[in-house]
């Protein structure tokens, strides 16, 4: 068996070897033009005729190698003067019927056939910048980072530049043009440079994908498989000083019994986000007095785990251009403006007689910059400073009626400082340091990790890792902590076999929930991930991907008088695969051991003691340019000779696109647990209780998307998410993990919680970066401790109870310094 096992590792290698050595890099020569160039999508202006002509492209999906048919296939032109770089071309089709094409609004994606085009301009093969286009001229564009062991690996569309393009459909097919200023782009002052360089064409009815440089998808990394745009000579960087000024208004209405207050409440503000390129790769991005009132509203939840849900970031300025931020996962954006930390601290300082009238769950954020950027050397700079201001409760007192305040968050600087520098052969090493300075004497919170990750010169073997060190410091010297957490692995990532192990560690004092997203400590953990993949369609399929993972975590030190240091271990077998008729599917099998929870029991020094349990799925998901698509996926987990637990997990995801500018979709998401067991309360003789209960968890989402043209469109979202849990039996929790059956506690602590909320926007992008937006929101909650299981019942009961309802205006305006100055 190991010297198959060997043989098998080695035809893998030289496999990888040799197919990494056949491709050799195209190369096309930089053409500069003189002449003007009219964006209409046409490419009949004389400029056209002096463009470097790029075609012969080669499928990489589903069929590997192949060249395109005459007559489906496509011609790009590319070329250049002094203020950017003009791209365009035809993409060919014998029949229009075959162009794939739907309105959904700037980087809305959608079923659309597309072309696009990625420069690597610092040519480090690690960072990109891609912009695409659609048959109906919307627009996307990205960010891609190529190193797929990064916690930032992959393409982040959040990031928006401001460029212009034009799209003409013809019997032929389809023609584009797109102009990018050097504005939308970062490179180097060099006065000759060469790029990296791809373009990507991908027919969506027929899921093929084509590149200009081939391709390989066994081969890791899509930029450590660039061509070269070569002799690009004389360009500058220009003066970047852009300003988005916005204005808005809101108008909230809320009922109200209490005499001070009034349902109807305004808002009228302004504020300005600001560009500025502080050198040849540098930005600064500043937002003042910052508006987020209109982004999507959080997908609330009844959370029964002991750790803190971990919600979206939907704030723009936190999502675009952030991917040197999320190095190490150090960093969760929505700590900034979050929930203040005395939140709750407000209760215990009352005195007889008064209540909280007020106590505000959100801190307010003065204002935020960010600095980020990369030299010709390949060293990456990123440094985010964010301030908020205090909150503070208020609180009465009910027989003078004077009022108090009390301090829930104070004055807090967030920042986090970014270095990255790259190498060679797609490898990186990097420092991460996030800080969180607090006034009026509360504590701050420090952290520092280096990251590391070297490939192998043929891109095949990769050794990363990251250690890092947190640091608490109080007003109280002898309450600071300092903490430790490290990670190591050691991967295959090319070739059809590859595989992963490592380990994580992290000791019983390191944190980094400050600034970051973090659960728990005092663990340490082993994973290993063996995979296979068959790329070339075959029979039936296009695709097959097969895995087997593991993993084992134990404890670091010991908790209280627990001897026992084990936590958990699973293994874990996956079939995916994507038939000829452009259908995904696959299968899960999971099988979980004993494992002891320390962190269920809400309480340190308990554990529970759970049993082995089975876990089998699968999922299917329709070829999505169809008309009607759909998804779905169930998993069943069962627990063997453990209170025959059981849970099931549905999801069943719909669309229909009446035409290329009217679509509708549903979600619906079904939790059944008949029988769980999960922490309920703590008594006041410090016993645990956890309880024997049935839960029934329903996601209901229904999503409309109307686009008049492709610069203006609306959309409409509605959630209702329902919850349930009945307590039947419940348990005192035993020191060595075990349950001891109890009598019944009150139905007070059954629940039943339920979310509505709407979001209509509609958007107009009136010029280049500009946009109007006017929003309704509306939110209701509704919580009892009754049991109710029919859904319809609790809709009908939460829309009956109070509702937060929303309407706001705002305008957007954006200025670039150097178009008005062309205009003056």
């Amino acid at each position: 068996m190991k010297k198959t096992f060997i043989l098998f590792w080695g035809f893998a290698l030289v496999q990888t070897s040799l197919l990494m050595g056949q491709v050799i890099p195209k190369k096309l020569p930089a053409q500069r033009t003189t002449l003007p160039v009219l964006i209409d999508g046409k490419l009949n202006d004389p400029a056209w005729k002096e463009a470097a002509k790029a075609d012969d492209y080669t499928e990489f999906r589903p069929v590997i190698g192949r060249k395109e048919e005459q007559g489906n296939h496509t011609e790009t032109f590319l070329m250049y003067n002094d203020e950017g770089i003009y791209f365009g071309g035809t993409c060919y089709e014998r029949s229009l019927d075959s162009i794939s094409k739907e309105l959904k609004g700037r980087d809305g994606f959608g079923m659309n056939d597309y072309i696009g085009i990625i420069f690597d301009t610092y040519n480090d093969k690690l960072n990109g910048f891609e912009y695409f286009v659609t048959p109906l001229g919307e627009q996307w564009d990205a960010k891609m980072t190529s190193n797929t062991n990064s916690d930032n690996g992959g393409e982040d569309f959040s990031w928006n530049a401001v460029w212009q393009s034009a799209v003409v459909m013809h019997d032929k097919g389809w023609s584009f043009e797109v102009f990018l200023p050097y504005s939308a782009i970062r490179f180097s002052k060099s006065n000759v440079q060469d790029w990296g360089l791809n373009i990507t064409r991908r027919r969506r009815k027929t899921e093929q994908q084509y590149t200009w440089n081939a391709i390989d998808p066994n081969v890791n990394g899509f930029l450590t498989q660039e061509g070269q745009w070569t002799g690009i000579k004389d360009i500058k960087p220009p003066l970047r000083l852009q300003f988005s000024p916005y204005f808005s208004v809101y108008a909230n209405h809320f009922p109200t019994s209490q005499p001070a207050q009034k349902d109807w409440t305004h808002q009228v503000s302004g504020g300005m986000d600001v560009k500025v390129g502080l050198s040849q790769a540098f930005t600064l991005d500043a937002t003042l007095i910052p508006d987020f009132g209109q982004v999507q509203s959080d997908n609330q939840v009844l959370n029964l785990s002991p750790f803190e849900v971990k919600f979206n970031e939907n704030r723009t300025f936190f999502t675009e251009g952030t991917e040197l931020f999320n190095k190490g996962n150090l960093f969760y954006s929505r700590r900034i403006g979050g929930t203040p930390i005395h939140l709750g601290k407000v209760y215990d300082d009352l005195e007889a007689g008064e209540r909280v009238t007020k106590n505000p769950t959100e801190s307010k954020l003065l204002n935020a910059t960010k600095i980020s950027g990369r030299t010709k050397n390949g060293l990456g700079i990123g440094i985010l400073n964010a301030i908020t201001r205090p909150q503070y409760a208020l609180i009465e007192n009910t027989e003078t009626g004077q009022t108090r305040r009390f301090e829930t968050d104070p004055t807090t600087n967030y920042n986090i400082a970014v270095l990255d520098q790259t190498f060679k052969h797609n490898s990186s090493v990097s420092f991460v340091n996030t800080s969180v300075i607090r006034g009026n004497n509360n504590y701050n919170a420090n952290v520092s990790a280096g990251l590391f990750s070297f490939f192998d010169k043929t891109n095949t073997y990769n050794l990363a890792g990251s250690a890092a060190i947190s640091r608490l410091n109080f007003k109280s010297a002898a309450d600071n902590s300092t903490g430790y957490s490290h990670t190591i692995s050691f991967a295959k990532t090319s070739g059809r076999f590859t595989f992963n192990a490592a380990q994580e560690l992290t000791d019983t004092k390191f944190t980094s929930n400050d600034l970051g997203y973090f659960t728990n400590n005092n663990f340490i953990n082993h994973r290993m991930y063996v995979g296979y993949r068959y790329t070339e369609p075959k029979g039936w399929y296009n695709r097959i991907f097969l895995n087997l993972n593991a993993n084992i975590s134990s404890l670091y030190s010991p908790i209280g008088d627990i001897k026992s240091k084990y936590q958990q271990s699973r293994v874990q077998f996956n079939f995916n695969a994507q038939t000829k008729k452009l259908i995904w599917f696959g299968l899960m099998l999971n099988f979980r051991p004993k494992e002891n929870d320390f962190y269920e029991p809400r309480k340190t020094g308990y554990m529970y003691a759970r049993g082995n349990s089975v876990t089998i799925g699968g999922w299917i998901e329709s070829n999505p340019a169809k008309k009607y698509s759909y998804s779905v996926e169930a998993f069943e987990r069962a627990f063997v000779n453990f209170y025959q637990l059981n849970g099931l997990d549905l999801y069943i995801n719909q669309t229909y696109r009446f035409n290329s500018k009217l679509s509708v979709s549903h979600l619906l998401g079904l939790e059944p647990r008949p029988r769980s067991i999960g922490f309920t309360t703590i008594l006041d003789d410090n016993s645990i209780v956890m309880a024997l209960r049935k839960v029934n968890t329903i996601n209901n989402v229904v999503n409309l998307k109307y686009s008049f043209t492709n610069k203006m469109w609306l959309t409409f979202r509605a959630r209702h998410y329902s919850s349930v849990v009945n307590n039947k039996e419940f348990f005192t929790l035993q020191k060595d993990g075990s349950l001891e059956s109890r009598a019944k506690l009150s139905d007070q602590l059954n629940r039943n919680v339920n979310f509505f909320n709407v979001d209509m926007v509609y958007t107009w992008q009136f010029a280049p970066g500009s946009f109007f937006n006017a929003v309704w929101k509306n939110a209701t909650f509704h919580s009892s401790n009754l049991v109710d299981e029919r859904y319809f019942d609790n809709l009908q009961n939460t829309l009956q109870a109070d509702q937060n309802n929303n309407i706001s205006v705002k305008v957007i305006y954006f200025l670039d310094y150097l178009q008005l100055k062309k205009k003056r």
